[in-house]
């Protein structure tokens, strides 16, 4: 398997999980102390729309990386 894709399929489904998990606003994703900062200053739902848009940038790099427009 080429490497770019795998990488590119990691970051995808890094996104994939990022996406799930502040829609589907788990305790332990925003409870979780790296995301204290961001859930301090944005407040909750701030913080999920937050990590939403992150991973949604996450994904398109991902996909990106993966198909070889960047190299």
């Amino acid at each position: 398997m080429n490497n770019n894709l795998l990488t590119g399929f990691i970051f995808f489904f890094c996104g994939v999980f990022s996406i799930f998990c502040s829609v589907k606003n788990y305790d332990w994703f925003l409870n979780n102390r790296k995301a204290y900062l961001i859930v301090k200053i944005a407040g909750r739902n701030g913080a999920r729309i937050f990590y939403s848009v992150l991973g949604a940038i996450i994904c398109i790099f991902g996909l990106i990386f993966a198909f070889g427009i960047i190299k």
